[in-house]
């Protein structure tokens, strides 16, 4: 299971074009409150809790949005009751796509998510369809320019990361879920500076598809990651290295 889809780099690199939409800090509040709400506003004691909140000082959200989030989720504060969904679902070529939703009106965000991927060559499955396919993971990748293999390799693994593969001009560290706060950490203590990093579902295989089902398959899972309601889209498209993402954005 070396490396991931490529999507998740591309969603990477288009995210500090979404930043100014303020697309990422709504989401990342969503799950900042969910985590609150369901384990508690304790870090200490709340390991999805502090994932979100590592993520969002990583993506430089101000402490009162994180402070007031958490309030949120545990009642301080008065805020929207979300509810988490998971669809399963085929894209063009009938490529597997999970799409984690974060929303207070599961009608709508269903009846959304539906037109989405009937308008662009898609599909909903049933539960179980395609989530077999997927294992979650803890991803965090450094730039090859920065860093030597070597430096990353064994900063990683002394960790607790499980894997280390190079993907492209980036390393990729994997983890366990629960391990992934800690390496985290771990490795930016020791003077390392991640590209990205976050806790997703990576494919045990890629299906690869021709340029044109590709480019129709990405911006499928463009546009659902788009949404309001969604937090997450994986999938198992295998996006060729010559394959150039600026055509389909």
């Amino acid at each position: 299971m070396s490396g991931h889809s490529k999507w998740a780099t591309i969603r990477h690199k288009k995210g500090a074009q979404d930043a100014k939409r303020g697309k990422i800090f709504t989401k990342l509040i969503k799950e900042i409150t969910v985590s609150a709400k369901l384990g508690g506003g304790e870090i200490e004691s709340n390991p999805r809790l502090r994932t979100a909140i590592l993520k969002a000082k990583t993506e430089n959200m101000p402490k009162d949005n994180i402070d007031r989030a958490i309030k949120k989720g545990t009642g301080e504060l008065e805020g929207v009751e979300y509810v988490e969904l998971t669809y399963e679902a085929y894209g063009p070529g009938g490529v597997a796509i999970l799409i984690d939703a974060m929303t207070d009106n599961k009608n709508r965000t269903a009846a959304d998510v539906r037109s989405m991927l009937t308008k662009n060559g898609g599909n909903l499955g049933e539960t179980g369809c395609v989530s077999y396919l997927f294992q979650r993971k803890g991803i965090i990748t450094f730039d090859a320019s920065q860093y030597s293999e070597d430096e990353i390799f064994e900063a990683a693994l002394e960790s607790g990361a499980e894997d280390v593969s190079t993907q492209g001009d980036e390393f990729e560290v994997m983890t366990a879920p629960e391990d992934f706060a800690d390496v985290l950490e771990t490795m930016q203590k020791q003077g390392f500076t991640e590209n990205s990093s976050e806790i997703t579902r990576v494919p045990d295989a890629l299906t690869a598809l021709d340029n044109e089902k590709t480019a129709k398959a990405l911006r499928l899972i463009e546009r659902l990651d788009d949404m309001d309601d969604v937090q997450y889209v994986s999938t198992n498209l295998d996006i060729p290295d010559d394959f150039d993402p600026e055509e389909y954005l």
